[in-house]
């Protein structure tokens, strides 16, 4: 006994430590009935993993089973069983019995499989369905006489197994064992000397059930022999084994067969009655039945294949005698698989969500796929459905992985709904779908975007510092973080103020405020940029130009331009007494630094009110005479002249002018002299003033040429630079002498003495103008108002 437990122990050890490795499979052996903590083996050091990576890498054991049996130590990285293992209770009658598990490990994920072999121990002994039986034996039964056992059962496998049977000491029987194509035994009880009731009523066998463990077990079944001396013809069956075939499902109530047996006894001795035997499992009463008349065994349940592929069936017919015998035989019903069983798939791995960067060839997903029907009804491939950027790559037998293909892009698709088709080669086929949800991680690859490369906004000037100029708005096709855009001005000069200076925006909203206020006759236009950023890491931002315009106000007067402008000087025009209606006296010049509507200027008289002498023109600004002058009139008018902007509101200024009349055009001594337009007869003056007027133009032609030579000289050819100048004649007599950086209006009267040069840049700002008059001597004289950036010399 202890050379059996040494050997015991031993084998054990050494089955418990055999690895194997095949196609990428680690294969175990273990004893069942181990204690809980037995190592199987050290899986750290099979599949090439340090202890530390069992943590850092999520090692990981997956398993099919209700119950975790193994588990791995995570300080010495062996295999070790966590439960107890009963072989029979995991694979029942199996002839061999293994646990699947899949080792799984991340980055990168990788997947072994460990198939672990669990060996059958001696731990169950032989049992009969009964403890004790009752045989009826006439005394008139020949020996040779057979009488089947009930067999026994032994849950072990192989050597452990049910091995044979012994029959107790006795005279009258013996035991004949038979060993059958299944490799099962059953026994039956051979009479070997006839009975004799008046000498041995009664006999008492013992039959034991014996198995091939070391050291064997055993069970055994009592079995007390009535020995009976009437009906001594026993019922008897063509065969003692009948086979059939059907298929699994097949409609309830269909027969499967007829058995008959015949009973050499007449009368109720031989009239027979068919079942099954008393101890038929339950498994075969719930799906077959027979009719106790005809002997036809019928379907009565569901009979599935994958439940079991077999059935063997008991029948015995016994006969209505007053001591009924019986007669046996063996059905054994085969079924035949039908593809009644769709494939399916289970998920044993999944990453989700997926990075939209993840590159081609990265594994998403790990999956199974099983079919309980056998052969070709059983065999299954895998495919996927419509178009994705995935694939499936068969990893290990019915093993897949799910990769990826081509690159993701989540702006484009954010979410994949990937079907797997599961088909058998069954006839008629038959598949399953698997639907895969996989949503795409976001990563910042897109930089915001503006609507437009350049915005446009407007400020009115002299508005107050914190004015909305606009509101920004950009878009990131990203999500969450990689989506949340901010705003800011880049740090640059405009004119060599900084931008922070003179604008801000709100990082979050894009809303652009003043930092000042700004003056419209200073700066017109800004342009300087806004970048938006988002918080994607690393962040990507864009930029957009803005223009800001600057709208004018009606905040500057009107300034009168020279002679009349000059603060403090007395403005005087003489006229003579003989001037008639229409006489030019004066022309009012002014301009206004506004723009548009603002600097569109117009001319009135204040004052005296109600002046029925003077008038001027509201947009030339020319004073004339409305009549001729009478002996009632003053010889002095005081003129207050309003000149007045279109602005809203309007603003405006005055000058004061003394118009004097005297009595010939002899006593006009002032510095200017004026002709009347129209004379009703050409006398004598009006040819004088004819010569006056040309020769007065001749020297102002030559002046200006002189003028002209002087200011090239002195630029050293300098005035090449600028473009040709234009003179112009417009039909009011003036000219107009321009190039690209100062314009001249030369004014010449045909009702006038008196010839005016007025230089401005062009547009006319007030705070540039000369006034250049020729008088009637041929003398030049020169008035400078205000300070001009560029002088005529």
């Amino acid at each position: 006994m202890l050379i059996h437990l040494q050997r015991y122990l031993i084998m054990g050890f050494l089955a418990s430590h055999v690895l194997e490795s095949v196609l990428g499979q680690i294969a175990y052996n273990i004893l069942e009935e181990v204690k809980v903590g037995t190592t199987v083996g050290n899986i750290t050091k099979d599949i090439n993993l340090s202890l530390k990576e069992l943590t850092s890498r999520e090692f990981r054991i997956v398993s099919n089973l209700k119950r975790e049996y193994f588990k791995v130590n995570t300080e010495t990285g062996a295999l070790q069983v966590s439960e107890r293992i009963d072989r029979e209770e995991l694979c029942a009658s199996a002839a061999s019995c293994s646990v699947n598990l899949e080792a799984l490990v991340n980055r990168p994920l990788q997947l072994y499989r460990v198939r672990i072999n669990i060996l059958d121990v001696n731990d169950n002994s032989p049992a009969f369905p009964v403890s004790s039986a009752y045989l009826n034996i006439t005394e008139i039964t020949a020996a040779g006489a057979r009488f089947p056992l009930q067999s026994a059962h032994d849950a072990d496998i192989g050597v452990n197994s049910l091995k044979t049977y012994k029959l107790g000491s006795n005279e009258h029987f013996t035991l004949d064992i038979q060993t059958h194509s299944d490799k099962t035994i059953s026994a039956e009880l051979v009479l070997i000397k006839a009975l004799d009731r008046e000498k041995t009523p009664f006999v008492d066998l013992l039959v034991i059930a014996i198995d091939g463990g070391s050291p064997a077990r055993t069970g055994t079944l009592n079995i007390k022999v009535n020995v009976l001396d009437i009906n001594d013809n026993a019922p008897v069956f063509g065969k003692s084994l009948y086979k059939v075939s059907i298929t699994e499902h097949t409609t309830v109530g269909t027969t499967v067969i007829r058995l008959q047996a015949k009973d050499s006894d007449e009368g109720l001795n031989g009239e027979l009655v068919y079942s099954f035997i008393s101890h038929t499992p339950q498994n075969i009463l719930e799906r077959f039945e027979i009719d106790r008349e005809t002997g036809d065994v019928r379907i009565r349940g569901d009979v599935d294949y994958e439940e079991s592929n077999a059935y063997e069936i008991r029948v015995q017919a016994t006969d209505k005698g007053g001591v009924p015998m019986s007669g046996h035989t063996k059905l054994l019903v085969e079924v035949l698989d039908i593809n009644d069983n769709p494939p399916s798939v289970s998920i044993t791995s999944l990453i989700n969500p997926v990075e939209e960067s993840a590159g081609k060839g990265t594994v998403v997903a790990l999956m199974t796929v099983s079919d309980p029907d056998s052969g070709k009804n059983g065999a299954v491939g895998c495919r996927l459905a419509g178009s994705s950027p995935f694939k499936l790559q068969t990893s290990f037998q019915n093993y897949y992985s799910l990769i990826l293909d081509d690159v993701l892009d989540r702006e484009k698709v954010a979410e994949y709904n990937i079907t797997v088709i599961a088909e058998d080669e069954g006839n008629p086929q038959m598949s399953s779908v698997k639907v895969i949800n996989v949503l795409v991680a976001d990563v910042n690859d897109n930089a915001p975007r503006f609507t437009d490369k350049t915005e446009y906004a407007s400020l009115r000037e002299n508005s107050k510092a914190g004015s909305v100029l606009c509101t920004l708005k950009a878009s990131d096709a990203d999500i969450g973080e990689n989506a949340l855009i901010s705003y800011n001005i880049p740090q640059t000069t405009i004119n060599g103020t900084p931008v922070s200076s003179l604008f801000k925006i709100d990082t979050l909203t894009g809303e652009i405020q003043s930092m000042q206020s700004f003056n419209y006759e200073e700066m017109k236009t800004f342009q300087f940029k806004v970048q938006a950023t988002d918080s994607g890491v690393p962040p990507l931002s864009s930029n957009v130009s803005v223009n800001v315009f600057i709208l004018d106000e009606n905040d500057n007067s009107p300034g009168i331009l020279a002679p009349y402008s000059e603060h403090g000087s007395v403005n005087t025009e003489n006229i003579p007494y003989s001037a008639e209606a229409g006489y030019f006296v004066a022309k009012i010049r002014a301009v206004d630094a506004d723009s548009g509507y603002n600097a569109l200027l117009s001319y009135h008289i204040s004052e005296p009110k109600g002046n029925n002498l003077f008038r001027i023109g509201s947009s030339s600004g020319e004073i004339r005479t409305k009549r001729r002058m009478s002996d009632n009139d003053l010889k002095t008018h005081p003129l207050v002249i309003v000149v007045s902007d279109s602005g809203e509101p309007s603003l405006s200024a005055t000058v004061s002018i003394d118009v004097v009349v005297v009595e010939s055009t002899g006593d006009i001594q002032t510095q200017f002299k004026h002709a009347p337009i129209k004379e009703e007869s050409f006398s004598d003056l009006n040819l004088y003033l004819l010569i006056a007027i040309v020769s007065v133009s001749v020297i102002f032609l030559l002046s200006l040429i002189s003028l002209i030579a002087v200011k090239c000289c002195r630029t050293d050819g300098s005035f090449s630079r600028y473009s040709a100048p234009v003179i112009t004649t417009h039909p009011d007599g003036s000219w107009s002498y321009s190039k690209s950086t100062q314009q001249y209006d030369v004014c010449f009267s045909s009702d006038t003495l008196k010839s005016d040069v007025v230089v401005f840049p062009a547009p006319f700002p007030p705070a540039d103008a000369e006034l250049i008059s020729i008088n009637g001597g041929d003398t030049f004289t020169r008035t400078q108002t205000l300070p001009n950036t560029e002088k005529v010399r």
